[in-house]
């Protein structure tokens, strides 16, 4: 039986399925296919490992290069630091906005801009501009093995200003010459090309940053340079409030990350940011006017007197608030590099000397608060005085006199003094004990309580360590130490009556959040009794306004003022030796309601009177009236009932 025959169908259509148990079909073979998947993924291999030899051996400097001029960088941002103002808002000490200029000198390698002298081109363009040296500048420019160095700090905005001109007119002139800004491959091309390979139209300036740097501003100058310091190159607080509360008003710096290309920031390459958070705002409780009137008072007095320093404090007796601290000589806080590097300190806390006659205010506090004396007690006072080992005399020679305790207070009379205060025990060392307590409750020996950097305490030996002739002069102002602010601290005591404050110089502070935090209350301590003071009060009268008193220099019409002159021997701080003196004057107005407290103290006086009566008394009455004007207290309108001088002149009245 013969097999059915088929045929192909023309046109080449797909041949028809074999019959039913006919020929199987068959795959192609897939081992050549493998193989040339895997030709091809060595061949891609290949390529990869090619491409990674040439960038990682051949090519490896060229990209490092690219690298080094496209890279993050990171850059600090200096937080803003606080404004100090006075009691009443007005700016003492502020920030404006400067800016640190720094440079990458990798940028001026020749490598980079194309010619070999870029450091040099670019410090002949910034040096004028800068106002600094011009080798210096090529120095800096020209230094290897690091990316960063300052070429001038806090610059005004008006001088990156005319730094950014002065870029872009170089810039243009490099592209103008075929040099593309910040391009090292083009620069190198046609460096020979453009100007015969001098390559006067490199572009020197790209490698020229800025960095925010605010700068510290004092608008008025000298005012008060001596309580609010000033702050150093480095950014922190060198002396005064600057340095006492430097971490308050210097915040915490922040930081900024961002791509920079040739010199220029990468503005689609993003940006990381922790910004700075800004210093606290400090008010003080300076009264800007009062500070003023003392500088002006004070500046004038020791030029006058040919003298070394001087100064003038003025407090609030009440609430213990210093409304001045002048010092002389001052600074200008705004250039240092000026200033006398003896006037930089706060020389009211830091510098410590004998008072004199006005520490005698103590003695008196403590013979009157122990019950040994009364204004009208009687004194003898004899021409001189043998005690220890010496004898001791008044300023002046005397017959002897006969006065009343008071009168021993308005005259002055060391004698007198000693004589009163060997009344405070059975014995003179137990005299010495009483009057050191006394005179430890007033502040002295003490820290004054403001933390003033290189502040004093004063120096008050223990009684037992005082020598023969100290328990003698200790009385009346000599063998002690202390400074103008712990002197003007002994007055307001008693004005306040009898009740230490101690004394202030911060009001508060505001945060970043606007927030105003009160400084702590200050510490308070009775001395002495309110009747001892007011008594105490009465007596300084009579200094001032009895034609007896050693201080009728200081008179005010109108006002009852309360006050006392010192004349001590000063101890020379070169030679430990005493040579010339220490003019002095402290009281407080209006005495009977008292609300202010002057001091001034000159030290070295050479020219004219050393008497603390002529010296200081002057210059206590011009700033206590603009003080009482300023603060706009009148006088209280009660009549002043003075205490008699003269024991005799007492007898005759009695009589």
């Amino acid at each position: 039986m013969k097999a059915a025959r088929t045929t192909a169908p023309s046109g080449g259509g797909r041949p028809p399925v074999p019959a039913q148990g006919g020929g199987r079909l068959r795959l192609a073979r897939a081992r050549p296919r493998l193989r040339l998947i895997a030709f091809g993924l060595t061949l891609i291999m290949l390529a990869f490992t090619a491409r990674l030899l040439q960038v990682q051996a051949v090519d490896a400097s060229a990209f490092a290069d690219k690298a080094a001029v496209n890279r993050y960088i990171t850059v600090p941002l200096a937080a803003e630091r606080g404004t100090i103002s006075s009691r009443d808002g007005a700016a003492l000490a502020t920030t404006v906005d400067a800016y640190d200029v720094t440079a990458d000198p990798y940028l001026f390698t020749r490598k980079q801009t194309g010619v070999p002298d870029a450091p040099e081109r670019a410090a002949a363009l910034l040096a004028p501009v800068l106002h600094e040296d011009e080798q210096v500048l090529t120095q800096k420019l020209a230094k290897k093995d690091t990316r960063y160095v300052l070429l001038a700090r806090q610059q005004s905005p008006r001088t990156w200003t005319r730094i950014k001109k002065l870029k872009k007119q170089v810039a243009e002139k490099a592209a103008e010459a075929g040099r593309p800004a910040g391009s090292a491959s083009t620069a190198a091309r046609s460096a020979k090309s453009a100007d015969g390979g001098k390559g006067e139209a490199a572009d020197v300036l790209a490698g020229v940053y800025r960095e925010k740097h605010p700068k510290r501003v004092y608008p008025n100058r000298e005012l008060a340079s001596s309580v609010l310091g000033f702050v150093n190159s480095e950014g922190k607080g060198g002396a005064g409030v600057e340095a006492l509360l430097n971490e308050k008003l210097a915040g915490e710096d922040g930081k900024i990350t961002y791509a920079q290309s040739g010199g220029r920031q990468v503005p689609t390459a993003g940006v990381r940011e922790h910004p700075a958070r800004p210093g606290a705002d400090v008010q003080l409780t300076l009264d800007r006017d009062i500070q003023w009137a003392a500088q002006q008072a004070i500046r004038e007095q020791v030029a006058d007197s040919d003298a070394d320093s001087g100064y003038v404090v003025v407090q609030d007796t009440r609430t213990g608030e210093l409304l001045s601290m002048a010092s002389a000589p001052d600074f200008d806080p705004n250039d240092i590099s000026r200033a006398d590097p003896q006037a930089l300190g706060n020389a009211a806390a830091q510098d410590v000397y004998e008072p004199g006659s006005t520490s005698k205010v103590m003695s008196m506090a403590a013979v009157l608060e122990e019950g040994k004396a009364t204004p009208l007690t009687e004194v003898t006072v004899p021409n001189r005085l043998k005690r220890a080992d010496r004898s001791f005399a008044d300023d002046v020679d005397h017959e002897t006199w006969h006065l009343t305790l008071n009168g021993v207070l308005a005259k002055s009379s060391n004698i007198g003094t000693i004589l009163a205060t060997e009344q405070l025990g059975e014995e003179q060392k137990q005299a010495n004990k009483v009057l050191y307590r006394y005179m430890s409750r007033f502040g002295i020996g003490r820290p004054t309580g403001l933390g003033l950097p290189g502040a004093t305490s004063g120096i008050l030996e223990k009684p037992g360590k005082w020598s023969a002739s100290q328990q003698y002069t200790i009385p009346f102002g000599q063998g002690l130490s202390l400074n103008a602010v712990q002197a003007a601290s002994i007055y307001s005591t008693i004005a306040n009556g009898g009740v230490r404050n101690v004394p202030s110089l911060v009001r508060g502070t505001t945060g970043p959040d606007g927030g105003f935090t009160a400084a702590p209350e200050p510490g308070k301590r009775r001395v002495v009794s309110e009747k001892t003071a007011k008594t105490l009060s009465r007596m300084l009268e009579s200094v001032v306004s009895d034609m007896e008193g050693t201080g009728t220099t200081a008179k005010i019409p109108g006002y009852r003022v309360a006050g006392k002159t010192g004349t001590a021997n000063r101890v020379d701080p070169d030679t430990g030796r005493y040579d010339g003196y220490t003019s002095s004057f402290a009281g407080f107005a209006p005495a009977d309601k008292p609300r202010v407290t002057v001091y001034c103290a000159v030290q070295n006086p050479k020219k004219g009177s050393y008497f603390g009566s002529d010296v200081c008394g002057p210059v206590y009455k011009k700033v206590m009236k603009f003080a009482l004007k300023s603060l706009q207290i009148p006088p209280t309108g009660a009549k002043a009932h003075p205490l008699p001088v003269s024991a005799e002149k007492d007898r005759s009245k009695k009589g």
